[in-house]
């Protein structure tokens, strides 16, 4: 089952959903304020840190799908 990205253009909260092929083009509610939300274009990232310490990614953001409040926070700045 794969999982889609969503954004709430009331709350501008981001969540993710599994929902099945049969259910991508449904609507889904926002989990805080159940307004109707926005699918995302999701993009693959692997991201890996090097011996120094220092962040490198590949095929994309490495912040596609974070879950961090803010960049500062993720550890991976």
């Amino acid at each position: 089952m794969p999982i889609y990205e969503y954004c709430c253009p009331s709350c501008n909260l981001k969540f993710e959903l599994r929902r099945f092929f049969s259910q991508a083009e449904e609507d889904a509610h926002c989990p805080a304020c159940d307004a109707v939300a926005k699918k995302l274009i999701s993009s693959f990232a692997a991201v890996s840190k090097g011996a120094e310490g220092e962040s490198s990614s590949i095929g994309g953001s490495s912040c596609s799908s974070c879950a961090s409040s803010s960049c500062a926070s993720c550890g991976l700045g």
